[in-house]
């Protein structure tokens, strides 16, 4: 089974977009996906998750880009260089798993 999960604040501007995409993706995909939206909205609680930025995805734990834990958490939106991730993205990183 994959666990996917999706780390986010209210008020960035690529959340929804991630959240829509990641959700119509674990609708339609024919593995077996445990799937869970986890709303960071304090500075605690990005400590808790050793967040990375809004939207992080992670997938069976492992940040979907790659990223190392974060040393210094906080509440911010996070910087995806080559563009946010597709669906192709999401799919390549599950079948490297599987």
């Amino acid at each position: 089974m994959i666990k996917m999960e999706i780390q986010y604040f209210t008020g960035c501007p690529n959340s929804e977009a991630v959240l829509d995409m990641i959700r119509k993706f674990v609708a339609k995909s024919e593995q077996e996906i445990e799937f869970e939206e986890i709303l960071v909205e304090t500075q605690e609680a990005a400590e808790k998750y050793r967040f990375k930025g809004s939207p992080t995805i992670l997938i069976n734990g492992k940040d979907a880009e790659g990223l190392e834990e974060n040393q210094t958490p906080s509440l911010s939106c996070r910087y995806y260089p080559n563009g946010l991730p597709t669906a192709g993205d999401i799919q390549k990183i599950i079948d490297s798993i599987i």
